[in-house]
């Protein structure tokens, strides 16, 4: 079992940044990838970007490519995600995901299989 525990959401200002962090703990030796989704209120969760575990390959949505960066730290077994020219329309909750093996596209929330219980980004215009 995988436990994965974000932080770094908040309120901040159109054109502000936020640093996100995702730590993994529990049965994180087969990790394939990791990736970020949003869901704003009354919409489906949506894709945001993803990291491979091993090859640190990256992926973006084209809402967000240019301004947000993802990465890992695997001595840390942590994912970030640093999100820069925030606009009002990046407010959601954001939530981090583990992906245990290949199969499925890296944008579908069913590839994952592991969610944290997500954070709060508000963007005040």
């Amino acid at each position: 079992q995988v436990q994965l525990v974000e932080s770094g959401g908040g309120l901040v200002q159109a054109g502000g940044s936020l640093r996100l962090s995702c730590a993994a703990s529990g049965r994180t030796f087969s990790t394939y990838s990791m990736g970020w989704f949003r869901q704003a209120p009354g919409k489906e969760r949506e894709f945001v970007a993803g990291v491979g575990w091993n090859t640190g390959n990256t992926y973006y949505a084209d809402s967000v490519k240019g301004r947000f960066t993802i990465s890992r730290d695997k001595t840390k077994n942590t994912v970030y995600l640093q999100m820069n020219s925030l606009k009002p329309e990046d407010t959601a909750v954001y939530y981090c995901a583990l992906r245990s093996q290949l199969g499925g596209r890296t944008s579908n929330p069913q590839s994952y299989d592991s969610w944290g219980q997500g954070t709060q980004v508000t963007v005040s215009s």
